[in-house]
């Protein structure tokens, strides 16, 4: 007979206990145990053998030059901005999880990608646990989504699911979401840690046993991370978050986790009324409405991957009217603003001490490499100065704690971007000059601390 025993689990981090707790020990939240009963039956469980599919059925141990690898093509998508972010295309047998906000054009994202792949004659299963097949098909009408080779199905019961998936064999599938899928085994509620790890283990097994790429949707908690325990994000080969702001159009897709590819590349939609468009040329968007002239803006060339993307970082610095100053960001660490404000301070003589800052990276877009230093200095020392900056002026470069000017990485796509969007003088690090041909018509200037740029972004014009 099957032994029932009884546990609490957390529900942010899966964390396991024979007994309730007011704080979790391995996430310290409070208040985020519940408890669940689980059935305990001999050999219930299988164990999926990676090395079945990986070395043809063979167990032991051999040398990694002896295995023969065949290098499968991947499946392209009409929307080049997906294309990017998965690494070049989708991989046969993968497992993608795409998290985010509620409304923000998950499921419409995956609808437009499922009609994308079965105009090209692929089989695609979608599986809805959220929506009735009406209501899944009033809002293919809306997106335009139409096609004999999309099949869709209404169904919460991971056995059913296994069998139509067996029964229909397709070449993808998309689960909407992982959450609303259950196992009848497991006497947990939906969307329980222990009901999303045991429904996720077995969509790997089938996706990586059957060849078919699967794409389930993941719900986020209210800070933005992906519900569940933490293993979730360790068991799929992929993780996609779909970011942007409700109030705005623009919508960003960025790769955290991708076994297939590169974890720094993002995806730019646009969303339409009739779904989402793919965005071309994002630092043109980002720069649309810019107001030349005004103290504060800068332009900074950042990296996103391989991509070079200019954004506008905004600065506002105002007297404070209380005992300590604020430091608000968006877009920016707020920590990094502060280093710098010191750095200015310290280095170049501003008294910011007394001033309250705020800064903003236009567009909703988050900055977070080191290259966009020098730019959020010229910014606040802007606006401090309360003087505009050229409006053809772009800036490019880490400040180090010295007040030294650091190169940076990738300087000639960086340059050849902001060049191609009409700026003709970008301050640089002087390590980065030479060794590569600079766009005609540009002017690069190189500097090596920050009081040297800030006396040519100020003096010369």
């Amino acid at each position: 007979m099957a032994k029932i025993k009884t546990k609490f689990i957390c529900q942010n981090c899966g964390y396991e206990t024979p007994k309730w707790l007011g704080r979790c020990p391995g996430c310290n939240d409070w208040n985020t145990f519940t408890e669940e009963i689980e059935q305990v039956k001999g050999n219930r469980r299988t164990v999926f053998n990676h090395t079945d599919k990986l070395l043809g059925n063979e167990s032991k141990a051999i040398p990694i030059t002896n295995i023969d690898v065949e290098q499968e093509p991947r499946v392209l998508t009409e929307s080049k901005e997906l294309n990017r972010v998965l690494g070049g295309g989708i991989v046969n047998g993968s497992l993608v999880l795409i998290g985010g906000d509620p409304g923000i054009g998950k499921s419409t994202l995956l609808l437009q990608v499922s009609s994308q792949l079965a105009r090209q004659g692929n089989k695609v299963l979608y599986i809805s646990g959220e929506e009735s097949v009406k209501q899944t098909k009033l809002r293919a009408e809306r997106l335009g989504v139409t096609s004999e080779n999309l099949f869709v199905y209404a169904e919460t019961n991971l056995q059913l699911i296994e069998q139509t998936i067996s029964e229909l064999n397709p070449d993808f599938a998309i689960i909407d979401s992982i959450q609303t899928v259950y196992h009848s085994d497991i006497t947990s509620a939906p969307g329980s840690v222990s009901q999303v790890r045991e429904c996720t283990s077995e969509m790997m097994r089938i996706a990586k046993t059957k060849g078919i790429a699967i794409f389930i949707v993941g719900h986020v908690t209210k800070e933005g991370a992906i519900a569940g325990p933490r293993l979730l994000e360790h068991m799929v080969d992929t993780v996609l978050y779909f970011e942007g702001e409700r109030h705005h159009t623009y919508r960003i897709l960025r790769a955290v986790k991708n076994r297939f590819g590169s974890t720094n590349e993002i995806g730019i939609f646009e969303m339409k009324e009739f779904g989402l468009e793919e965005v071309a040329n994002p630092s043109e968007i980002f720069l649309e409405e810019r107001s030349k002239g005004s103290s504060g803006s800068t332009v900074v060339a950042s990296m996103e991957g391989t991509r070079p993307i200019l954004v506008e970082i905004q600065a506002l610095i105002s007297p404070t009217t209380f005992g300590n100053p604020r430091r608000m960001a968006t877009g920016i660490d707020h920590n990094r603003v502060s280093l710098l404000m010191a750095v200015l301070e310290k280095r170049v003589g501003l008294l910011l001490q007394n001033q309250d800052a705020y800064l903003k990276a236009a567009g909703g877009v988050k900055l977070d490499e080191p290259a966009i230093d020098l730019a959020v200095a010229i910014s606040i020392a802007s606006s401090f100065r309360d003087t505009p900056t050229r409006p053809t002026d772009c800036f490019i470069g880490e400040v180090g704690l010295t007040g030294e000017i650091r190169r940076v990485s990738r300087i000639e796509q960086r340059v050849q971007e902001a060049a191609k969007l009409g700026f003709r003088r970008i301050v640089i690090p002087k390590n980065n000059l030479g060794g590569w041909n600079p766009p005609e018509n540009v002017e690069l200037v190189g500097v090596t601390t920050i009081g040297e740029a800030l006396s040519i972004s100020f003096n010369s014009r």
